[in-house]
């Protein structure tokens, strides 16, 4: 045991389990590519099968240094060069690798589309790939036994450095693999790495020795430059979350149909908007706003609810019902908000004068009633049960705010589809001019002048007139001018406090 006192042997078992590590990476690299070609449940299981017959064949090889020794005496010559056992095996190692990088450079390279389906993916087999491994495994095995016999004179020093080397790239082979696949670019880069490798290798067997200090490097520098990239990717992704989802998700899909949100003066911009009509840009970008939307911004508000009171007589409802062209009526008892059913007008008139069959169908249309703050798209599965019928609208306290059909999703996709007694709410009348109402949708709005920022996070407001009362602070008058996003809002007409008319220019 007195061996293990002797600090140069300590000195030489580290540098040697060090300079093993060095030489493996790329054996590494090479497995993390090849085990990528098989199925996810087989991956595993390649790296450890390929790193362990590397550990067996140093270890073999160190048992017949012997033999080992006799690889570098002259075996053939041709046209004046002459070569070694040790020169033919890393002369065909070296062209084995340089094939398959440039293969795999070109595989990645010429960039392909591959239509991967479940049941139909095609993955490399087993037993093919673990061949190739061993055949790397044998040229990057010599190299680094004969690095162990050129450093250490102890044969126990040689295995252990060996065996301890080799547990280390086992554990790092699952998170270099994971972190290589995750990174086209890494790829590339690892890929290029064998190719010099191998070209390296090809020296070798000529008899051109290139020092390793010189290719390791190169690729030193290599890897620090692609680490500032996946920084600066990473420092991207990072402050690009920080941004609205539907911001990001509506900035991507406009940009493809080539919204406003980039100038057309790209190509591909040229083309999407060729291939997108302007309507259908619009329906896109509202489906987009819809998860992120209240009920409150798309339903029709208290004050424009036409609603039949009980306590009336038959006469003057069918009066009030025969004088709009509206459908369907909530049915109240003295206040809108005791709303007791949701009614068609026909099936109203047809039993006004019958109070039993009035009664009947008031019984048979239960309302329903959503939370005004609810998001649109959650609303969806509401209206869809109330097949078809209106739904009413409440604030916190139970209080009617106002109700919403299926029309009022589709308005908020496809634009306004106003009734015979209603006034759009928002009128082009220039190539960037529009008169708008107060009560105009501020995600409508963004969605006419092809931008995002009108609606801010967690924003109190919904319109127009509540965007310029926000940002006013209240104090607002006939002629008011609001410059917000290079948008400008002028008020043209109030009816008593509160903003009806609006003039917008972009």
């Amino acid at each position: 045991m007195e061996f293990l006192m002797d600090p140069g042997l300590w000195v030489g078992l580290i540098t040697l389990i060090i300079l093993e590590i060095v030489l493996g990476i790329d054996n590494l690299v090479f497995i993390a590519i090849l085990a990528e070609k098989l199925p996810p449940e087989q991956r595993d299981k390649a790296r450890v099968v390929g790193l362990s017959l590397a550990l067996f064949m140093r270890l073999g090889l160190l048992f017949a240094i012997s033999w080992l020794v006799t690889l570098t005496k002259p075996l053939i010559t041709v046209f004046d060069w002459t070569f070694s056992g040790r020169d033919l095996i890393l002369l065909f190692g070296g062209l084995f690798l340089v094939y398959k990088a440039v293969t795999e450079l070109h595989e990645k390279i010429e960039g392909k589309p591959e239509l991967k389906v479940a049941t139909n993916v095609v993955y490399a087999g087993f037993t093919a790939v673990v061949a190739q491994i061993v055949v790397l495994d044998a040229v990057f095995s010599l190299d680094s036994v004969i690095t162990a016999i050129g450093m250490v004179d102890n044969i126990y020093v040689m295995m252990a450095a060996m065996i301890a080397a080799m547990a280390v790239m086992l554990l790092a082979s699952k998170p270099l693999t994971s972190f290589v696949n995750r990174h086209p670019t890494v790829v590339i880069l690892c890929l290029s790495f064998l190719l010099l490798i191998g070209i390296s290798l090809i020296a070798e067997g000529f008899g051109f020795h290139i020092p390793k200090g010189y290719i390791y490097s190169g690729i030193g520098v290599a890897i620090v430059i692609e680490a500032f990239n996946q920084f600066t990717q990473r420092n991207v992704a990072k402050h690009e979350s920080k941004i609205p989802l539907r911001h990001r998700t509506a900035d991507s899909i406009l940009k493809l149909m080539g919204g406003k949100i980039e100038t057309a003066d790209n190509p591909e911009h040229q083309q999407a908007q060729e291939a997108f009509a302007a309507e259908e840009r619009y329906m896109i970008g509202g489906v987009l706003t819809l998860a992120e939307r209240s009920v409150a911004s798309i339903m029709t508000p208290r004050s424009q609810i036409s609603w039949v009171d009980l306590n009336d007589s038959p006469e003057k409802i069918r009066e009030q019902v025969l004088s709009v062209p509206h459908s369907l009526f909530p049915v109240c008892r003295g206040s809108l908000d005791k709303v007791i059913s949701i009614v068609r007008a026909k099936e109203l008139l047809d039993v006004l004068d019958d109070e039993d069959e009035l009664k009947n169908l008031i019984k048979k249309h239960r309302p329903i009633y959503i939370f005004e703050k609810m998001k649109v798209i959650d609303a969806i599965n509401t209206l869809r049960t109330s097949k078809g019928s209106l739904v009413m609208v409440s604030d916190e306290f139970g209080n009617v705010q106002g109700l919403i059909s299926p029309l009022d999703v589709f308005e908020a996709i496809a634009g306004e589809f106003p009734d015979a007694d209603e006034q759009l709410d928002l009128v082009k009348l220039g190539e960037k001019e529009w008169k708008a109402s107060g009560m105009l949708d501020l995600y409508q709005l963004e969605l006419e002048l092809g931008m995002l920022d009108l609606v801010e996070d967690d924003a109190g407001y919904i319109s127009v007139s509540g965007l310029i009362l926000d940002k006013m602070q209240g104090h607002v008058e006939l002629g008011t001018v609001l410059n917000y996003q290079g948008i400008q809002f002028k008020v043209t007409e109030m009816e008593g406090n509160r903003i009806k008319s609006v003039h917008i220019q972009a």
